[in-house]
């Protein structure tokens, strides 16, 4: 194979000396080894033998490919431009991270509308705010998380300067065995005294330092809530029934903390403030004028 052939097959390689050299980095927490990159460079020319001989070239000439001197000249022409230009390690894991965002956001859109009822209108979950609101944000929170408690202002804010916001409350305890406990009493709550629910909601956001099982009950009580009928309540089926939906959602639409939200557009991770928040409806809403309820 000639020069000409030995510049192409470096060039069709680089990606590959890429994955090379961040396999080095992974491995070794250094930059890439020659073995590693002439791997990549072999895994790259057997599954690109035109790059080796045209199409229709006989079998035995694409097997035989480069030899052991040609295949050194080709890793250290991949090594060498790598070195002298690592910003192609830089743009192509930053595209890589572009791609896989898109990708992500794609699929929470998708797992929004596939699970729109149970998102928007299940009968297991607190509604604050307009109930007959057009316009509806999820919340996924944890009694536990001290970013869901510092976000509740915003919540306040929200509903208090957009009269048409519907907001749906989600137990999503993540942060303990004391989180799961919270959310118990918290649904019972609901059971027990559905009117009592946001007062309780709010009551327990804030609460100073960890809260649990008994934490919860003791807010209750303080509120006039019966104790023994919310003990009660706290280990029926429907109690797990309504945490397992949450979890399940949550999974579905790939959370990985609290507080989430959820429009009918969109899934916002983290305490992203008043303004992003209302931004956040505004592109709601719009992007559903046409329906009754969003």
């Amino acid at each position: 194979m000639n020069q000409k052939n030995i510049a192409i097959a470096a060039i069709g390689a680089i990606v590959i000396g890429a994955a090379g050299y961040l396999i080095g980095v992974e491995v070794a927490g250094r930059g890439p080894s020659a073995a590693v990159t002439e791997t990549a460079v072999k895994d790259y020319l057997a599954a690109n033998p035109d790059i080796l001989a045209p199409a229709g070239a006989s079998e035995t000439t694409v097997v035989a490919g480069l030899n052991d001197t040609q295949r050194t000249e080709v890793a250290s022409m991949v090594r060498s431009h790598l070195i002298e230009n690592p910003e192609i390690i830089r743009d192509a894991m930053e595209a890589l991270q572009v791609k896989e965002d898109q990708q992500a956001a794609q699929a929470q859109v998708s797992a929004i509308t596939s699970n729109k009822d149970l998102l928007f209108s299940s009968e297991r979950q607190v509604v604050i705010g307009n109930p007959e609101g057009k316009t509806t944000l999820v919340e996924f929170f944890d009694y536990n998380c001290g970013y869901c408690r510092r976000a509740q202002e915003d919540m306040h804010r929200l509903i208090e300067q957009d009269p048409d916001l519907r907001v749906v409350l989600k137990e999503f305890p993540v942060l303990g065995e004391g989180s799961v406990d919270a959310a118990r009493v918290s649904i019972a709550v609901k059971l027990v005294a559905p009117d009592k629910s946001e007062e309780f909601h709010n009551a327990l956001l804030d609460q100073a330092g960890q809260v649990n099982g008994d934490v919860a009950l003791a807010v209750a009580e303080e509120m006039g809530l019966d104790r023994d009928a919310l003990k009660a309540e706290m280990d029926s089926d429907e109690v797990m029934a309504t945490i397992t939906e949450v979890y399940a959602l949550a999974s579905e639409l790939a959370l990985t903390g609290t507080p989430s939200y959820v429009t009918n557009s969109e899934v916002v991770i983290g305490a992203v403030g008043f303004d992003a928040l209302k931004t956040k409806v505004a592109t709601a809403r719009a992007n559903c004028a046409d329906e009754a309820v969003c």
